[in-house]
């Protein structure tokens, strides 16, 4: 059986032997399916520095800093790797899946989909994806490179009752377990307990005054949890970010979109609503031709000369993905809607990169055409520096209700939840006890590996 590093462990490599810290480190560059990679599912380079920049004020037009963490540098190239470690690990420990005798089955709309494939087979797992088909080609490459078996399961990135419905069939098979994202609180306590940690110390090591807010687009909901943490010390605002075309929190909505990742068409039992301080809707259109903006060769060298962004708009070309773009401008939004200064951080996050979207680049190029230095222009100064206050909702007592009592629908009706479960979702000290039970399996973890 193959365990991997704890959560503290997780927040800080250097708590790990420096012997197997420097076997990772050399497995990164050499042999990035070597299980011992495990030990890389962290937020910190090579250095002990978390992977995090401050955008540039030429991109985002704002005073209020915004410090964006990127995860391209995990071992499968987005954040997600943590979430399906730590649902793994957890489950491993208390004896629920056993390798070579449990098939997992990980059911997501892309990146805890190809985090899945990475850890199961590292793990010892026979492992399944299951995925909307008209997610990007790049995807399915990956998870079959990884040594997991794809379902596509009709539509787009909402259509997740789809993916619940598939799940409920392969149940049937006594050896499967399904390692559901959506209701896993390992999901909730990684997010919570490393990716916030991350959040802090990187507006700290940026010199970016205080995190005043973590703004965080909503699919599984396990990134957000960063900001309970934030909120539990520095009094940060939480602010969720979802499709315009999808909008599920803002108008009890529903519809198909373009934002990979997020707007999954529910709200998910990991999600700390009553949390929240509000709720914006960003529009696909304008993430896709944001990233346009910042991955083609055109529009990256606009961004370096003329849009005053040197050689960050280099770094930035690879860093970004469509959900990227959309956490960036909802950050801007959040930074004008709270009138916030030089001295208040924004946080958010770049879940994957660019490697993930070039056929999606492709699509919309035949819709839209391409890239001109003029096009670039504009698009900077309308989608980037022009972010409007609009479709706003503000976390009110009642609209806190409102986004908890939508859970009943699918985790009360559909998936076995109890109402009592339910309430118990609305208390804080709730949410804390889930994320301070990472101390517990931190000792499990630590008393079965025996170091």
């Amino acid at each position: 059986m193959i365990h991997g590093p704890t959560y503290a462990e997780m927040r800080d490599p250097g708590l790990l032997p420096a012997e197997l810290r420097k076997r990772a480190q050399a497995a990164a560059r050499e042999a990035r399916l070597d299980p011992v990679n495990l030990f890389n599912i962290t937020w910190h380079d090579d250095d002990g520095r978390v992977r995090a920049l401050r955008l540039p004020e030429a991109l985002t037009g704002i005073e209020a800093p915004i410090v964006l963490l990127y995860a391209k540098d995990f071992p499968t190239g987005a954040h997600k790797v943590g979430a399906t470690y730590s649902v793994l690990m957890e489950h491993q420990l208390q004896g629920d899946v056993t390798p070579g005798t449990s098939t997992l089955v990980w059911p997501s709309t892309g990146n805890y989909g190809i985090g899945g494939s990475w850890v199961g087979p590292r793990m010892g797992y026979e492992s399944v994806v299951i995925l909307p088909e008209e997610m990007s080609a790049e995807r399915f490459e990956k998870i079959a490179a990884y040594g997991a078996r794809a379902i596509k399961t009709p539509g787009s990135e909402s259509n997740v009752k789809e993916i619940y419905d598939e799940c409920k069939r392969l149940r049937v098979d006594p050896k499967i377990r399904v390692m559901n994202q959506f209701e896993e609180m390992a999901n909730y306590r990684w997010h919570y307990n490393v990716t916030g940690a991350a959040a802090a110390e990187a507006v700290e090591a940026l010199g970016c005054g205080r995190p005043a807010a973590f703004v965080s687009a909503m699919g599984s909901s396990g990134t957000i949890a960063a900001g309970d943490a934030l909120k539990a010390r520095f009094g940060a605002r939480i602010v969720g970010l979802e499709p315009i075309q999808c909008p599920t929190l803002s108008r009890n909505g529903y519809g198909a979109h373009a934002i990979e990742g997020i707007g999954d068409k529910h709200v998910t039992w990991i999600h700390n609503v009553m949390n929240m301080d509000a709720v914006m809707a960003i529009d696909d259109q304008e993430c896709l031709l944001g990233l346009q903006l910042v991955a083609e060769p055109v529009g990256r060298d606009f961004l370096a000369e003329a849009g005053g962004l040197g050689e960050a708009a280099n770094r930035l070309s690879t860093l970004l993905g469509v959900s990227g773009v959309c956490n960036i401008l909802g950050a801007i939004k959040t930074a004008k809607w709270l009138g916030l200064g030089k001295d208040d951080a924004v946080v958010t996050v770049a879940t994957d990169g660019l490697d993930r979207y070039p056929s999606v680049l492709r699509r919309l190029e035949k819709t839209t055409g391409a890239l001109t230095r003029d096009k670039a222009e504009a698009h900077l100064e309308s989608i980037f520096h022009g972010q409007k206050l609009d479709w706003i909702i503000e976390g009110t007592v009642e609209n806190r209700e409102r986004w908890h009592n939508l859970k009943y629908f699918t985790w009360v009706e559909q998936q076995g939840k109890t109402v009592a479960e339910l309430d118990a979702q609305r208390s804080q000290g709730w949410w804390a006890h889930e994320a301070a039970l990472a101390g517990d399996v931190d000792r499990r973890l630590r008393e079965v590996r025996g170091w």
